[in-house]
């Protein structure tokens, strides 16, 4: 199997999974202001309908819809596990983040990206310098902190706190599963093809459980707060689409463990600005001193990797595209000389 490989623009790369972390780290909180009214099925379901219908219509304005019997076999697989990977992600985060709250909700999902940066090394074979290996270690202790410290400071909804952190963990996991679909997806079909496709088969998946006239009955603030929702969904995952087309996944999911960080303190924000609506969190030191351990591995990992040499960025281009040796004249088929031989 052919393996996607990122275009190499790093700094592009970057600035999309930061975007990514600041998009998703407010999302959480729109999300426990509208579950309140809505049950999972149907807030999923209209976010993606909203997605597939702008993002669609843009798409079809301009010419730029997807082909998909570029897909064969296999393509078809790989947007199947994208599909039923990411609406179920969303359902179970929906239901977890009810269950608990959104700075426990953003900090246990991390194990999605560490995930992802597990899976891209064995898929993609994305490499780590051994200052990323010890980020790593240094997220999943961050991870272990933050939750034991959560239980502590919900002893009286421990129950309720567990199932909704074991549906957070599910949601993580198939987050990861749909992450590598979607990037070797990108050898057949470009960005926003994808996205549509993903959309449009997530809003199918939720429409036969959905109740539309209950998005009918909130008030016009609230309708407001939906809307964003499923704004956040085609900004958020469409930058995180784009940033895995030009940077690794390891260090998109890297950059994308920053998350927790922005809900906490935009939390805060809401909380202080809106005091009847947002929830203040019930911070610890050790809450903090978890989360913050989960920032400073995602920063030791961000920090190990180093943009490839421009010459070994040009041969893994031109191993990608096999167009070295695929056309033009014998000299451009024979074998080239290695860096240290060319002049």
């Amino acid at each position: 199997m052919t393996r996607h490989q990122p275009t190499g623009h790093w700094r592009l790369g970057l600035a999309l999974a930061l975007t990514t972390a600041l998009v998703w780290g407010v999302l959480p909180l729109a999300l426990k202001i509208v579950v309140r009214r809505l049950d999972a099925a149907t807030l999923v379901w209209f976010r993606f309908g909203v997605a597939t219908m702008a993002l669609g219509g843009w798409l079809a304005t301009r010419g730029r819809l997807p082909s998909l019997g570029r897909l064969g076999r296999h393509g078809w697989m790989l947007l199947a596990v994208a599909v039923l990977g990411l609406a179920f992600n969303f359902y179970t985060f929906t239901v977890g983040l009810d269950m608990t709250t959104p700075g426990n909700a953003q900090v246990l999902v991390q194990l999605g990206p560490l995930l992802l940066a597990l899976g891209s090394v064995l898929v993609f074979g994305e490499r780590y310098q051994r200052l990323q290996w010890a980020g790593l270690a240094t997220l999943a202790v961050g991870l272990l902190v933050f939750f034991s410290s959560q239980l502590r400071l919900l002893v009286a909804e421990v129950d309720r706190y567990l199932v909704g952190s074991g549906m957070l963990v599910a949601a993580a996991a198939t987050w990861a599963a749909y992450g590598l679909a979607q990037k070797q997806l990108l050898r057949t079909l470009n960005v926003q093809g994808i996205m549509l496709c993903i959309y449009a088969g997530c809003f199918l998946c939720f429409t036969p459980g959905a109740t539309p006239s209950r998005v009918a009955e909130l008030p016009a603030w609230e309708l407001g707060v939906l809307l964003f929702c499923a704004a956040n969904t085609l900004i958020g995952y469409g930058a995180f689409a784009s940033a895995l087309h030009h940077w690794q996944a390891t260090r998109v999911s890297a950059v994308l463990a920053l998350t927790p960080l922005a809900t906490l303190g935009f939390t805060l924000l809401a909380a202080a600005l809106l005091p009847g609506i947002v929830e203040p969190e019930a911070v610890s030191a050790w809450n903090v001193a978890g989360a913050a351990t989960v920032v400073v591995g995602s920063l030791l990992v961000a920090a190990g990797a180093r943009p490839p040499h421009a010459a070994e960025a040009l041969l893994e281009a031109e191993a990608a595209s096999g167009s070295v040796a695929g056309a033009g004249s014998g000299a451009g088929r024979r074998r080239r000389a290695p860096l240290s031989e060319r002049a």
